[in-house]
Formats: C-alpha cells, sequence, structure tokens
C-alpha cells in the first residue's frame, strides 16, 4: 500500500480487474498465482532496471510506466492488501561500452571506456561525482517530474555496501553449476 496512490476499491471494479484480460492484470494475475499456496512477503517487490550510459529516454519511461501498470493491477486483484513497493534500479556498475554523442568533451572520457560508469568523470559539470551519478539524478528528476511512486537502488551503493556479498559468495562457491 503506498500512501500517495488510492485505489479505487468498489465492487464494480474489482469484478471488471478479476475478469480484465488486459496485459498488466494477466501479469498481475502471474504473480498472484505464484503465492497460491503460500502468504505474500510483507513487501511484493516490483523492479526495473535502467543503464546510466546515457540520459533518461522514452524507452526508460516506457519501462517504468509497465511496470507501474502491472504493480497497479496487482493492488487492485490484491484490494491493496499486500504492501508493494516499486524499485528502479541503476547498472551503474557496467563499464562503459561507447562514449555517447551528446556529452561534452568526448576524448576526455576516452581512457574512461570499459570502465564501471561511476569511475567515469562527470562531464556535465554541477555536483555529480561520476558520468553514473549524473545520469541516476537525472533518472530521478525524470520519474519525479512524471509523478511515479518508486526506490532508487545503485549497483555500486549494494555491492561496496556489502549487500550483495551472501549471494556472491554462495555463486563462487557454486561456480561449476552455474557455468
Amino acid at each position: 500500500m503506498t500512501g500517495s496512490n488510492i485505489i479505487d476499491l468498489n465492487a464494480e471494479m474489482l469484478a471488471a480487474a478479476g475478469e480484465s484480460k488486459a496485459w498488466p492484470f494477466e501479469e498481475a494475475k502471474k504473480i498472484i498465482a505464484r503465492y497460491k499456496n503460500k502468504d505474500f512477503p510483507d513487501t511484493v517487490l516490483f523492479e526495473t532496471g535502467y543503464g546510466p550510459s546515457g540520459l533518461p529516454h522514452i524507452g526508460t519511461f516506457g519501462e517504468v510506466a509497465r511496470t507501474t501498470m502491472v504493480r497497479h493491477a496487482f493492488r487492485v486483484l490484491t484490494q491493496d492488501k499486500v504492501k508493494t513497493k516499486l524499485l528502479c534500479f541503476s547498472d551503474d556498475m557496467d563499464g562503459m561500452r561507447k562514449i555517447p554523442d551528446n556529452v561534452p568533451d568526448r576524448a576526455a572520457l576516452e581512457p574512461y571506456l570499459h570502465k564501471p560508469l561511476t569511475s567515469v568523470p562527470n562531464p556535465f559539470g554541477g555536483d555529480y561525482a561520476s558520468f553514473a551519478d549524473h545520469n541516476n539524478a537525472m533518472l530521478c528528476r525524470f520519474l519525479d517530474t512524471f509523478g511515479f511512486d518508486y526506490e532508487f537502488a545503485s549497483a555500486t551503493q549494494y555491492y561496496k555496501s556489502g549487500r550483495f556479498d551472501e549471494v556472491l559468495l554462495r555463486a563462487a562457491e557454486r561456480y561449476d553449476e552455474i557455468m
């Protein structure tokens, strides 16, 4: 449940939602079906990914909008009794594969090709520590402008905080199985 987005739960709306074949409702029904024989977790997580190798664009908007539609359908179908969260996850540890055409002083970024985007200097000026930090801030501003209800997360922050350590150690232990 989110405080800022009230769901209309009248009987007619609930009946229509339950019968809806619209894809957000179909996807939400699949999520609900996963929990058929068990309780929902405290919070059901809906997640989008963002690659900050460039500025947010219409594709970024589309991904967040589609995920938000499924989240909304889920909330309607569960009568808003299950807490949800939308996490916008920035893959800012990805390497800079190429230098975008729309950045100033492209030549200054050439030594940073294939380095994590959070290790690439910010060419735009301002108070952002890196190329990724700048683009992550632009993402948040972009999403805020359109009124999305989300939480932002950075891969760099997750790695540095140790949040991924347990899973990474488990993956290393099962390297041969995985590969």
